[in-house]
């Protein structure tokens, strides 16, 4: 690990599954587990959170946090819960889940890999700063058939449970913009026009 003072830079790949989990949800932090030994980030050190594919997508910086101690297993991480497995925490300090940065330069050798700092401020430097942020306004329809308001209400959370964000289409607008609504499912617009469909 790496001493105060000289933080060194990392990447570390976020599984596909894992990584459908944090662009469905929103977290303040990550946590992998099932990284092996070797060389690991230290408390402090920057990361870039990447997707192993060709070339690697940078998704998020993060901030590796001290996760000694971590014993909850991570209902969001297919990994958590291995006894073997030495658990990773880092809190997030950006993310472009959907916009992610090619890193074209970067060579992945395993699940963390040690990154030239030089690269590691151009690659983060082309994810840039965090956007602004507004008010939207989220909305889910469900017709429900009910025999009383409450039940109504018990049904819809009931389907909201059940179905999710892979089969229910949230609906989105700027708030002020209603006109600008927009549907999404799996955190991706979806056209909800059956007759653009045809």
């Amino acid at each position: 690990m790496s001493a105060a003072g000289s933080a060194r830079t990392w990447a570390v790949v976020i599984p596909g599954e894992r990584f459908e989990a944090e662009r469905l949800f929103h977290h303040d932090t990550l946590e992998l587990t099932g990284l092996g030994g070797g060389l690991r980030p230290g408390p402090g050190d920057p990361v870039l959170v990447v997707r192993d594919e060709e070339p690697p997508l940078v998704v998020a910086l993060g901030r590796v946090l001290d996760a000694d101690g971590v014993e909850e297993r991570d209902p969001d991480d297919p990994q958590s819960g291995q006894e073997e497995a030495a658990a990773l925490a880092l809190t997030y300090t950006r993310q472009v889940f959907d916009a992610p940065v090619p890193a074209d330069r970067l060579a992945v050798v395993g699940p963390v890999t040690p990154v030239d700092p030089a690269l590691y401020q151009e690659l983060a430097g082309r994810v840039g700063p965090a956007p602004d942020r507004r008010n939207f306004l989220v909305s889910l329809y469900l017709p429900i058939e009910a025999a009383s308001p409450s039940e109504a209400v018990r049904l819809f959370w009931s389907y909201v449970q059940e179905l999710g964000p892979r089969e229910l289409p949230a609906f989105v607008a700027p708030s002020g913009d209603e006109l600008a609504m927009r549907a999404f499912v799996l955190g991706a617009e979806a056209n909800q026009d059956p007759e653009e469909d045809d």
